[in-house]
């Protein structure tokens, strides 16, 4: 009799316990933040740091960009719009927040770290898959690529 009682009272500690990690993601609205508090002063374009990856590989501070795609499984990533090019990946330092989908379309400004880096092909073809492309579209997926990528620790929605 010990041992039901002990299991039910361990699956309902599990059970609150996943329930817990649940957390709403709020709305993409303008002010709102995402991850730490920050401000949207001396945020720089997306032009402006491939300008600053051009002569170093790392840059770290506030960078602002047009969100074009964010995870559709639960917004643990996001990608931002870049002029003639591919978009830039943004990943969530330590996966501590999430985004909404509804910030697809905003403007928005990142904090973090800023690398140039070789994305491998299982990386990009996993991305792809969480982006809802096709068997197809990933399958095209051969080779990997040198990129821009930032793992941020803040995102402000300006507009």
């Amino acid at each position: 009799m010990k041992k039901i009682i002990l299991f039910f009272a361990l699956g309902f500690i599990m059970d609150n316990q996943s329930h817990a990690q649940i957390k709403k993601i709020p709305s993409a609205k303008p002010g709102v933040n995402y991850g730490k508090e920050i401000v949207a002063t001396n945020a720089i374009s997306i032009a402006k740091l491939e300008k600053e990856l051009k002569g170093k590989n790392v840059y770290a501070g506030k960078i602002q960009g047009k969100v074009i795609e964010v995870c559709k499984k639960k917004g643990c990533f996001m990608t931002l719009q870049r002029d003639g090019d591919e978009p830039i990946m943004v990943r969530f330092k330590d996966y501590d927040f999430f985004m909404p989908s509804d910030i697809v379309g905003k403007t928005v400004i990142v904090e973090g770290i800023a690398k140039k880096k070789e994305i491998a092909v299982a990386s990009l073809q996993h991305t792809a898959k969480d982006l809802g492309k096709t068997q197809a579209e990933i399958s095209q997926i051969t080779q990997s690529k040198k990129d821009i990528s930032i793992v941020a620790d803040a995102v402000l929605v300006v507009k």
